[in-house]
C-alpha cells in the first residue's frame, strides 16, 4: 500500500543555519537511508515556507486565487514523503521517525487507489 506522509511543523522548527539545523538534517539523512533500507520505493521533499503558496479556488467557472496557505494556522505543510508499506501500522513507524515530528506533526494517509 502506498501512503503519504504530510509532514506540518511549527514555528520551533530549526531553520537552516539556525540552531539544530545540522541535527535536524542528519536525522532526515538517517531516516531517508532506514526507508531505503526496506527495498521499497520513497520519495520525499521539503515544500518551500507558506509565504510562497498560492491557493486556487474556482466558484461559478471564475478561477480566484489568493496568496498564501488556504488556512490560517500556526502549523504549516513543510515536507511529504510518499512511501510504500505493508499496513497502516508500518507507515505509522515511519511517520514516528521523520525528525520533525519533533516540531510539528505527521499527518498519514492512505493513497486512494483508482
Amino acid at each position: 500500500m502506498r501512503f503519504m506522509l504530510l509532514i506540518h511543523s511549527d514555528e520551533t522548527h530549526p531553520v537552516p543555519g539556525g540552531p539544530g539545523w545540522d541535527e535536524l538534517m542528519a536525522g532526515y539523512g538517517a531516516f531517508s537511508e532506514e526507508l531505503a533500507s526496506y527495498g521499497k520505493p520513497f520519495t520525499g521533499d521539503p515544500l518551500a515556507p507558506p509565504d510562497t503558496a498560492t491557493t486556487v479556488r474556482v466558484r461559478d467557472g471564475e478561477t480566484l486565487t489568493v496568496d498564501g496557505p488556504f488556512a490560517e494556522t500556526k502549523e504549516w505543510m513543510s515536507g511529504y514523503y510518499l512511501i510504500e508499506a505493508e499496513n497502516l501500522d508500518q507507515a505509522l513507524a515511519a511517520a514516528g521517525m521523520i525528525p520533525s515530528a519533533r516540531y510539528g506533526s505527521v499527518e498519514v494517509r492512505p493513497v486512494a487507489e483508482m
